[in-house]
């Protein structure tokens, strides 16, 4: 029997192999690296001195009470007249911000005058921009609860992407202040971005009107911006590895940190909390349009859809030819079937058969939209008559081209040609009538009157056979140092 002789491996291939092993794991070193420059924060930090700038940005005496009163009035002001450049405005110059960072730096290390400092700070200017905001609203005429500019409805109630703005906003800001040398930029963006100034004076536009909806909206939709741009801070704090406080007295630090755990633990469940029920609120109104797009269509109906996201119902009225209860029933069904709108209901209107509503409430859709449609068929009228007068113009200009060139071939005594339509009225007939000008200019100046009347009078008749119309003028224009136009006119006969 032959004895089998392993195989001994090829030297060049196994070389091949570890160089290549090499090469892509020098290339994935590269990129990790290049990817460390490009996205690490900890090098080009400044611990000490965003500490410093923040507890400078807490304070709220003197200058900064009367920057934040000004800039309510300025807020407000952009509210009531339904101006967005004006709101931009008052939140770039508010100072509320400052105390709202320093309560996440106070928690994230452990300083308690620091987290004492920013919740006073804070509890003073919103009670000032409350009271300011109020007393706006309040001087002004009354906006009615149902004549709410959009500018104040769309701080009325957050929705998931209010908080995730506050996110990643407050994680721009406190980025933005760790840097060495202050990005002045990044912080106004982020002062419009989160917009904590607008539903202050909403909240104050609720007092005004006595409308607890209107407060509790705006207030909530404050102070999610508040807690989120406070655990931002929290969290970049921490990444970064600010330095903790210490205390001389041992129990005093370990019950100040307990302290700022249990506040942080505070903040941070809550906000998880809030988060989630938006997102879920936000995905019920998603899956509802979505019902609305793919399954609600029936020949001759138009659909007019509302998602009420507090009675988790929707409500949608059909417009145009009636739809049979058969359908009706198996789009209900299909809404039962969505998973996201489990605990949901949907409510079907059309005409004088309502399911589960009122007549009059159908009856107010129905009138509302057939205003529209009647003011879209006026503009439609509209805009067709003056495409068949663009069309009439365009076709007098065809003409005048032809007939100028026919002018100029039969009469060689005639420089140029001009015409206009000619509008009279008679005032004792009181009727209107419309004659062809035509304007020309003869070429030789000694040319006798009698030859230029002639002309003119055969020119009158030819036209009037072109165009198929007597009424029909002819005039001169003679050269001179003031041109004139000729008192003899000449018309067909």
């Amino acid at each position: 029997m032959e004895s089998q002789q392993p195989q001994q491996e090829d030297p060049q291939l196994e070389s091949s192999l570890d160089s290549n092993q090499q090469r892509i794991s020098g290339i994935w070193e590269n990129i990790m690296a290049f990817l460390h420059d490009l996205l690490d924060i900890r090098q080009d930090s400044d611990r000490d001195e965003t500490i410093e700038s923040v507890k400078k940005d807490i304070s709220f005496q003197g200058h900064n009470a009367w920057i934040l009163i000004f800039s309510v009035f300025v807020a407000s002001i952009g509210l009531y007249a339904d101006s967005t450049a004006v709101v931009i405005g008052a939140m770039l110059i508010s100072p509320l911000m400052g105390p709202i960072v320093g309560m996440g730096l106070g928690t994230a290390i452990n300083d308690d005058t620091m987290l004492r400092r920013s919740w006073t700070n804070l509890l003073v200017m919103v009670v000032l921009s409350l009271f300011t905001a109020t007393l706006y609203f309040v001087i002004m005429p009354t906006i009615a609860f149902d004549d709410m500019t959009p500018e104040l409805k769309a701080r009325t109630y957050p929705t998931i992407l209010d908080v995730s703005i506050a996110i990643f906003g407050g994680l721009a800001l406190i980025v933005a202040k760790a840097k060495k040398g202050t990005i002045s930029n990044a912080i106004a963006g982020v002062a419009i971005a989160t917009a904590l100034m607008p539903p202050l004076c909403t909240a104050g536009y609720g007092i005004a009107i006595l409308n607890i909806s209107v407060f509790s909206g705006a207030m909530y939709l404050f102070c999610i911006n508040t807690v989120f741009i406070a655990l931002a801070t929290f969290l970049v704090c921490k990444l970064l590895r600010f330095p903790m406080v210490k205390y001389a007295n041992q129990a005093k630090r370990k019950r100040v940190s307990r302290l700022a755990s249990l506040i942080g633990l505070l903040v941070l469940l809550p906000s998880i909390y809030l988060f989630y029920e938006l997102y879920k609120d936000q995905v019920k109104e998603s899956a509802a349009n979505t019902f609305i797009n793919q399954y609600v269509d029936y020949e001759g109906m138009r659909p007019d859809a509302d998602w009420n996201g507090e009675t988790q119902t929707l409500d949608v009225v059909m417009v145009g030819a009636p739809v049979p209860d058969p359908i009706i029933e198996e789009w209900t069904k299909k809404f039962a079937q969505i998973e996201e709108l489990e605990e949901s209901q949907v409510r079907f209107y059309q005409g004088s058969s309502i399911l589960n509503a009122s007549n009059e409430a159908v009856e107010v859709v129905q009138e509302e939209l057939i205003d529209k449609l009647r003011l879209i068929q006026d503009k439609d009228v509209r805009i067709a008559a003056l495409e068949d007068e663009l069309r009439r113009l365009n076709e007098q200009n065809k003409n005048f081209d032809v007939v100028s060139e026919e002018v100029r071939l039969n009469y060689p005594q005639v420089a140029s040609i001009s015409y206009a339509p000619s509008v009279s009225k008679d005032f004792i007939t009181q009727q209107m009538d419309t004659v062809s000008e035509y304007t020309i200019l003869f070429k030789d100046t000694t040319l006798s009157t009698d030859r230029r009347v002639e002309i003119k009078k055969r020119m009158a008749s030819w036209l009037q056979y072109r165009l198929k119309t007597n009424k029909i003028q002819i005039n001169e224009i003679k050269r001179s140092l003031t041109t004139a136009m000729d008192s003899v006119k000449v018309s067909a006969p």
